[in-house]
């Protein structure tokens, strides 16, 4: 994903968050509303930064001050209201062949909400304010996936947001 990324809201109360990497859009948003022009794959994100740069060139969307994001998520989404892990595969009707970026630099875990089961909605530790309350580092991101479970698992993100939640590593891409 391409995003532009967001320096922290006065009212985030983290002084040690200095801009939002969150998936979600609802801070540092995505380089366009990008659902609409059907190119997203089954995790309703992009398999490569070329098809990223043609739905740009093809809309006349501005990405040069984008920066460039790779999500890995973690296969299990977590029902605050059934304290359970269940499984999730990408949506069958789209295509999906993510392309691994040669180079990338873990930033942080994020915590998702899906309550609609289909693109990135909330990220609870920037949409809510959460990381007032809960450690993260510099980019509004959990340290580790562990970290990301375990406060899930603890309710720490109940009643933030309605649906289940999923894990995101997400990592800093050079465009190619």
């Amino acid at each position: 994903m391409a995003k532009h990324v967001a320096a922290r809201p006065d009212g985030l109360k983290a002084n040690q968050v200095k801009d939002i990497y969150s998936v979600s859009n609802c801070i540092s948003d995505d380089f366009a509303d990008y659902i609409n022009f059907w190119k997203h794959n089954g995790y309703w994100l992009f398999d490569s930064p070329e098809i990223i740069r043609s739905v740009a060139k093809e809309h006349s969307i501005d990405i040069i001050n984008a920066r460039l994001f790779f999500y890995e998520i973690y296969e299990y989404e977590y029902d605050e209201d059934e304290k359970s892990w269940n499984p999730f595969v990408p949506e069958s009707s789209f295509e999906t062949h993510v392309i691994q970026p040669v180079t990338k630099k873990l930033e942080g875990y994020d915590v998702v909400s899906f309550y609609v089961h289909t693109s990135p909605e909330c990220s609870p530790l920037s949409c809510n304010s959460l990381a007032s309350e809960i450690e993260t580092n510099e980019h509004c991101l959990l340290p580790t996936f562990e970290k990301a479970k375990d406060l899930l698992e603890q309710g720490k993100f109940a009643n933030s947001e309605p649906g289940s939640y999923r894990i995101f590593a997400v990592y800093s891409v050079q465009w190619p």
